[in-house]
Order: structure tokens, then C-alpha cells, then sequence
């Protein structure tokens, strides 16, 4: 559980976790969160990645 979720005081909302993947993405997006800059290459490395893995793709790198 979640160290905000444990600290809630009972009758708060629960805490939504959320994670990288629930946002869009772009390929550009991804190759630099990965470290790479964003060339023509590696722009499409990312969108190959994308396209293959979805958001599994976006939570190897940004969890």
C-alpha cells in the first residue's frame, strides 16, 4: 500500500496511485525519458516500442 494511502485519516478518499502510462505519450516523449536524444532513429525505436507494447512500454521506463 502506498505510504500516502497509509497515512490517510479514516473517511478520506482513498489515494489514486497513478503511474507514467496513463498519460499519452509521443515517441519523442520516450526516447528522451530513456536518455536518448530524440534523432530521427530513435524517435522511431520509440514509436516501434509503442506501437508493439503499449503502455508497457512507457512503465519499464517511467514507473
Amino acid at each position: 500500500m502506498p505510504a500516502a494511502a497509509r497515512n490517510s485519516e479514516p473517511g478520506d478518499r482513498p489515494v489514486k496511485v497513478r503511474t507514467g502510462a496513463e498519460q499519452p505519450w509521443d515517441p519523442e516523449d520516450l526516447a528522451v525519458a530513456e536518455g536518448r536524444d530524440p534523432t530521427p532513429k530513435n524517435v522511431e525505436r520509440s514509436r516501434r516500442e509503442l506501437e508493439e507494447l503499449g503502455a508497457a512500454a512507457i512503465e519499464k521506463t517511467v514507473p
